[in-house]
């Protein structure tokens, strides 16, 4: 298998093999819960939801009144979106993170899960100055954030102060909950902590 995860072969090979350790086949709880909450806040939400994988929670977006753009550059990661959006399956286009362009952004919203986690750490500083430019003023970063030490990935985890230091002083720290371990899949058991970060007005 393909061993650089910068790379969308890495991730055709893993789904084309049914190697995705990753995969939910769910949304997750603590989100379901947060978009009840955020209800009228985000209706109408310009959301983006990078390396969507299967789309799990592009449907949820989509349900609470969100105007959802889902991206992967993985042709193997949207074929599993598609199939699982059904009717929804136009809210999902292939685009590199990095790269896309269009008239999409900025967006109120981008929620990351395991995003940042399956890049190389060398990537991650671009990952930062990234979601500074493409969230709104106000707008939010949301989502689940893999805590470890571990020296090998993906997933790669991360320690608070990294991740700190890569979202401020562009983003204010709204919320950190430690996600329940029985709503954590095993390869990120008691490791994992849902944050929701607010772009400051201002880099």
């Amino acid at each position: 298998m393909a061993q650089d995860s910068s790379r969308p072969d890495f991730w055709d090979t893993r789904y084309s093999a049914g190697v995705t350790p990753w995969d939910a086949r769910r949304v997750p709880p603590m989100l379901s819960a947060w978009v009840a909450a955020q209800a009228d806040r985000l209706r109408r939400a310009r959301v983006l939801v990078p390396g969507c994988g299967s789309g799990y929670e592009v449907r949820c977006f989509a349900e609470a009144g969100c105007e959802v753009l889902a991206i992967d550059f993985s042709d193997a990661a949207l074929a599993a979106a598609q199939r699982e959006l059904g009717e929804l399956a136009h809210l999902v286009r292939k685009g590199d993170f990095f790269r896309f362009e269009g008239d999409d952004a900025p967006f109120d919203l981008i929620y990351e899960r395991a995003l940042l986690c399956a890049l190389p750490r060398r990537d991650w500083s671009a990952w930062g100055r990234r979601v500074a430019t493409l969230v709104t003023p106000g707008g939010l970063l949301a989502g689940f954030y893999y805590f470890d030490d571990n020296a090998k990935g993906p997933p790669f985890g991360i320690d608070e102060e990294t991740l700190k230091a890569l979202l401020e002083p562009g983003f204010v720290q709204l919320e950190d909950r430690v996600v329940p371990n029985g709503q954590c899949l095993p390869v990120f058991a008691g490791k994992e902590r849902w944050q929701v970060w607010k772009r400051r007005a201002s880099p």
